[in-house]
């Protein structure tokens, strides 16, 4: 069976960025050792992230445990998984669950029994993760994991409303990729049809599969409507699978039947479009960040070589390295144009995204006043608080997709007048709605508007009396007496009115009262959120500014050395100019080898203006 192995262009990476980070300490430049101990890290964390996600039933668990041939994560008719479980490679097969550990936020890592862990990730065991689990962790020394490989079993989703496809969304930005499990029963929900369509604008790679095709005789057809939906939101590979195959196979050690179970090419897919995307986007990383320094460190050593051998060009050497250096100082100073630009798009993302949450939740406020007022909120505040838990959240988490979306594209523009040629980004994860809506208390409750009997009686008394005294007083005139057949009918009939409108006044005030309640709700949501999203800008702000800024001072410290080595070597002695020089073309031969090995840089994603 095919499976999963990581590329030896890493490896190589891995050597080049050793040696560039050797000759770099040799020199004295410890700010670019700094920044190729940053790349060491990234090339040395082999972990790709694949959320599986779903409906309820779809075949999620059933299929990373096919995809691992494993009983990695608990399956059963009645089993649904209420927390993320993330299957990964390790030496010796182990569960964990990881808890939040105090208030600040701190996370702890339990071990758990591996054959307990439905006890903990199944609705059976933790109903609605009761336990309060963040997520579990199952690691197996399976070859398909080797190559940093990490199948996220995910809890089912109802659509974007419901509150279990909201953290579900919540990690989709973080995730180098996203399986979409339908199965072959129906076609695509509208609900499906959503969550891919937003999975799409989340996240870089999405892929479906249809799975329990040997459940269903007719799944080809199936397949051939789903790829038509596909048509309609953009291009996306749909694998059909058996996972029933797919282990049996395993068992049986059959290709034929293997091939048979569809997996072969979902299994490619992983391989070429996920792994080898996510080392593609890393190398990429990593050769800026090599050229980079080559290229600094090739600067200074060209300049003192220049005026070692050539002391006459010294003069006009020294003054073209001045003016680079004085561009370089503009490139640090405050008022630089990558410095504007940056400062006045995180302006106009702050006002953006501010007014895109007050308008999402307005229209939320507007859609829970109008349902309140086509109806008694009394007897259905519980349904009705839920309806808007749910929208708010998603609200929310809408504004934070796009919040992190247009930062990215920000980074961009402000990478593309940094300076010329192409330079890396920092990393942007703005996103994820994990506890920001925690300091907002829920919706307090409402009067039912219920009445017992007695009440009703009481109230069809206290209005009947009025006309029974009015009736009876009227008749007394013509000899009857105040208490009469005449009399008694007008109470009733005055009785069943003031009924009916102290029915309706008590139906205003609960409308009145659960109209003023949503609206203190939604703004103390917006309120909470809205300070956390500029918190989140701001970050955008201070990364961005540390990371460009981190490459001005680095183009600036290159081209002082440079100055300063060109100087010294124009007053150095004929003996010492002669070690000199053949020691910085030693380091010159040096690094033109180290970048002719360095790889072609890889194409880049093309970049997006991205709207609501």
């Amino acid at each position: 069976m095919s499976e999963l192995t990581a590329s030896p262009g890493t490896t190589e990476l891995i050597r080049l960025v050793d040696t560039v980070g050797r000759l770099a300490s040799t020199v004295g430049r410890t700010d670019l050792v700094q920044r190729l101990e940053g790349t060491l890290a990234r090339l040395q964390d082999p972990n790709v992230r694949v959320i599986v996600v779903g409906e309820f039933k779809q075949g999620k668990s059933k299929l990373i445990n096919a995809l691992v041939n494993a009983p990695a994560c608990p399956i059963d008719d009645d089993v649904a998984t209420s927390v993320p479980t993330a299957v990964g490679y390790g030496e010796q097969p182990g569960a964990w669950v990881f808890v939040r550990a105090d208030d600040a936020g701190g996370v702890a890592r339990q071990p758990i029994p591996l054959d307990d862990l439905a006890q903990y990730v199944s609705e059976l065991g933790n109903p609605g993760n009761e336990r309060r689990l963040l997520g579990a962790e199952v690691l197996l020394p399976r070859e398909i994991l080797k190559g940093g490989l990490r199948l996220v079993d995910s809890p089912g989703v109802g659509g974007l409303d419901s509150s279990s496809a909201l953290a579900t969304l919540s990690a989709l930005s973080s995730a180098h990729a996203v399986l979409l499990v339908s199965d072959a029963s129906q076609e695509y929900t509208e609900p499906e049809m959503q969550l891919l369509t937003h999975a799409m604008r989340i996240s870089p790679n999405v892929a479906a599969v249809l799975a329990k095709t040997d459940l269903y005789p007719e799944w080809r057809a199936i397949e051939r409507i789903d790829r038509r939906h596909l048509q309609g939101i953009g291009e996306m590979p749909l694998f059909a699978v058996s996972s029933d195959l797919r282990l049996l196979a395993a068992a049986q050690q059959d290709r034929d039947l293997n091939a048979e179970s569809g997996f072969p090419a979902l299994v490619a897919h992983l391989r070429t479009d996920v792994l080898g995307r996510a080392e593609l986007i890393n190398a990429r990383s990593a050769v800026h960040d090599l050229r980079f320094v080559v290229e600094q460190l090739t600067l200074s050593v060209r300049s003192e070589l220049g005026a070692l051998l050539h002391p006459e060009d010294t003069p006009r050497l020294i003054a073209e390295l001045e003016v680079a250096k004085a561009r370089a100082e503009e490139f640090r100073s405050r008022s630089s144009r990558w410095q504007v630009v940056l400062a006045d798009g995180v302006a106009d993302l702050i006002s953006d995204m501010e007014h895109d949450l007050r308008d999402r939740l307005r229209r939320v406020q507007r859609e829970a006043e109008q349902a309140i007022d086509e109806g008694d909120p009394g007897p259905i505040w519980d349904q009705i608080t839920e309806w808007i838990d749910q929208r708010v959240a998603a609200a929310v988490s809408e504004t934070f997709v796009w919040t992190e979306e247009r930062s990215r594209w920000l980074t961009g523009e402000v990478a593309d007048v940094f300076r010329d040629g192409e330079i890396g980004l920092p990393t942007i994860a703005v996103g994820g709605t994990d506890g920001v809506l925690d300091p907002v208390e829920g919706l307090p409750g409402l009067e039912p508007g219920r009445l017992t009997a007695g009440e009703k009686i009481y109230i069809g008394v206290r209005g009947s009396y009025g006309g029974v005294l009015m009736a009876g007083l009227a008749t007394g005139l013509i000899g009857m007496s105040l208490i009469n057949p005449i009399s008694l009918l007008a109470g009733v009939l005055v009785g069943r009115r003031a009924y009916r409108e102290d029915m309706g006044n008590r139906l205003t005030r609960r409308r009145f009262e659960a109209k003023g309640i949503v609206r203190r709700h939604i703004d103390e949501v917006t309120f909470q959120v809205a300070k956390e999203l500029k918190d989140r800008l701001r970050i955008v702000q201070r990364t961005s500014r540390d990371h460009f800024g981190g490459i001005a001072d680095e183009l600036h410290r290159s081209l002082t050395d440079s100055v300063l080595a060109a100087r010294r070597a124009a007053g150095s002695f004929t003996d010492q100019r002669d070690k000199r020089v053949a020691q910085l073309q030693a380091q010159l031969r040096q690094l033109e080898k180290l970048r002719a090995d360095l790889p072609a840089l890889p194409p880049a994603p093309v970049r997006e203006v991205v709207g609501r």
